[in-house]
């Protein structure tokens, strides 16, 4: 009987341990809601470059609609929602025609639809290339997902496309190597990255895959001319490697561009025109290439700060454009920076909390300021007097803190 009830009894934790545990998770939500406080709807702000998002499935069960963190509190509160962590160039949908009735509680006054946005199989609840939702209810153990810069959408290691977890760049501890990933289906019509210097990349061995893959299936080449404007930041020079031509391949199909999938909701056609006459090499030296359809798609894994070797030069400004991949070059566009930004307000709230603590213990008379000193002492020492004396290995009930508190009382009592 001794065992079972051992059995029963919950693991206890000390005050620092479930403070230090409150402000972890406390650092983690501001990390996905960008230090949004969830007060206001975001609509008024546009196409945000980036923020977190969710999709209502009590409102609009076929998951073609986002809210930002305010509506998803004063508009859904009690809902089933599905927490999409965050989207770029999403504006909030909460309100508009596609929740029939309902209306915002925070802002009405919008536009029927927002046309730029994009919607993903994510908006449904499912994720991955097998579509389950996370997390999982019929998995023993939930597994890290990872997720896509470019398509957005969230993969299981095992779904990957790699022969085996291993493969992904991580450190003795087990920490990610790697800034962004690109996944398999999109990472076909991200072959110029191929021709970049080996500093992209997590790990030497994922740029040389890579370089292997386009010799072996035939990427396209065409160097007529240079653009003559931009330049390579970090000093690093690229290589240009001979074998990548392949002057047999003159056309591409036109259907060869990936979609970004059934799942992109609003496709992006990737398929560079082929145009031997326009068709030139931007000043890293390197040429904007076109995969074959026989181009295997492997995940890519490229290194922190990859995005600030891209070349920036007019020619490649343009062809991000015409693709639709300009978010590469912007700066709010990466995780890194969204999580940098999140952590600057959270420092900046916490400044202010405390700046407002001492404004109103400044503004109390000396007796006031006394009183509440002495008070914060005593519950300090009545709460360490109660952990020496406690039991560690009986967990804390509701009657403890009671007595803690009425111990309290008796003192000021006393005084």
């Amino acid at each position: 009987m001794a065992g079972a009830f051992d059995d029963e009894v919950e693991q206890t934790v000390s005050i620092q341990e479930y403070l230090k545990d409150v402000e972890e998770q406390e650092l983690e939500a501001d990390l996905v809601l960008g230090g949004d406080e969830g007060k206001e709807c975001t609509y008024n702000n546009g196409y945000m470059k980036r923020q977190a998002i969710f999709s209502c499935l009590t409102c609009t069960p076929d998951g073609n609609a986002g809210v930002c963190t305010a509506c998803s509190l004063s508009c859904h509160d009690g809902h089933e929602i599905v927490e999409l962590w965050t989207k770029r160039n999403f504006r909030c949908d909460c309100g508009n025609s596609k929740f029939g009735e309902v209306f915002c509680k925070l802002f009405p006054n919008k536009d029927v639809e927002n046309a730029e946005n994009s919607y993903n199989h994510n908006f449904k609840g499912s994720y991955c290339t097998c579509g389950r939702p996370y997390p999982d209810p019929e998995a023993e153990e939930q597994v890290e997902m990872i997720q896509c810069c470019i398509c957005e959408d969230w993969f299981h290691e095992e779904h990957l496309g790699l022969e085996s977890s291993d493969e992904v760049p991580r450190d003795e501890e087990g920490e990610p190597l790697y800034e962004d990933f690109i996944c398999g289906a999109c990472s076909g019509v991200f072959s110029f990255l191929r021709l970049y210097p080996q500093a992209i990349w997590a790990a030497e061995k994922q740029y040389a895959a890579n370089i292997s893959a386009s010799k072996d299936k035939n990427v396209v080449e065409d160097a007529q001319s240079g653009c003559g404007s931009g330049g390579l930041e970090n000093n690093i020079s690229p290589k240009k490697d001979s074998a990548l031509v392949n002057a047999e391949s003159e056309s591409v199909p036109s259907d060869e561009g990936l979609l970004l999938g059934e799942n992109s909701g609003k496709d992006i056609d990737l398929t560079p025109t082929i145009d031997v006459s326009t068709h030139a090499t931007c000043a890293l030296g390197v040429d904007l290439v076109v995969t074959s359809p026989n181009v295997e798609r492997k995940p890519m894994f490229l290194s922190k700060s990859w995005r600030d070797v891209l070349c920036k030069c007019e020619r490649c400004s343009d062809y991000y454009k015409e693709k639709g991949i300009s978010f590469l070059l912007e700066k709010e566009d990466s995780i890194a920076e969204y999580e940098k930004m999140a952590k600057q307000k959270r420092e900046e709230k916490l400044q202010q909390q405390e700046g407002a603590e001492l404004s109103l213990l400044n503004n109390l008379g000396h007796v006031e300021k006394m009183e509440i000193l002495n008070g914060i002492a005593d519950m300090k020492d009545e709460i360490r007097t109660f952990l020496e004396s406690f039991d560690s290995s009986k967990p804390i009930t509701s009657d403890d803190v009671h007595q803690v508190f009425e111990n309290l009382a008796k003192k000021r009592r006393r005084v």
